[in-house]
């Protein structure tokens, strides 16, 4: 099992960068395939990015795709977002999950084959 803790978030310009950072508490976080999320209000929760567990494989929503880099550090437990250029309609409450490979190993972009979630942590765009 693992935990997981957001933190990063903020109130930022359009145009502006934040820097989004995920900790995981318990064992083996190389097991874990990670990504992140965001629902905006009165939104469904939708992919935003995700890596795999030795950082090999990246995916990323069209949306984000060029100002957005997920990444990791396994010796530390932890994975983070860099959010570049960012945009009003990016403003969200940002989810970090993962997803264990030893009963899904191939690396998702869907909701529902994320096995742990954070609380968030909030992202405003302010235009």
């Amino acid at each position: 099992q693992v935990q997981l803790v957001e933190s990063g978030g903020g109130l930022v310009q359009t145009g502006g960068s934040l820097k989004l950072s995920c900790a995981a508490s318990g064992r083996s976080f190389s097991n874990y395939n990670m990504g992140w999320f965001r629902q905006a209000p009165g939104k469904e929760r939708e992919f935003v990015a995700a890596l795999s567990r030795r950082g090999f494989t990246t995916y990323y929503a069209n949306s984000v795709k060029g100002r957005f880099t997920i990444s990791r550090d396994n010796a530390k437990n932890m994975v983070f977002l860099q959010m570049n250029t960012l945009k009003p309609e990016d403003t969200a409450v940002y989810y970090c999950a993962a997803q264990d490979v030893r009963t899904q190993l191939a690396l998702t972009t869907r909701r529902s084959e994320y096995d742990y979630w954070g609380q968030g942590t909030q992202v405003t765009v302010s235009s």
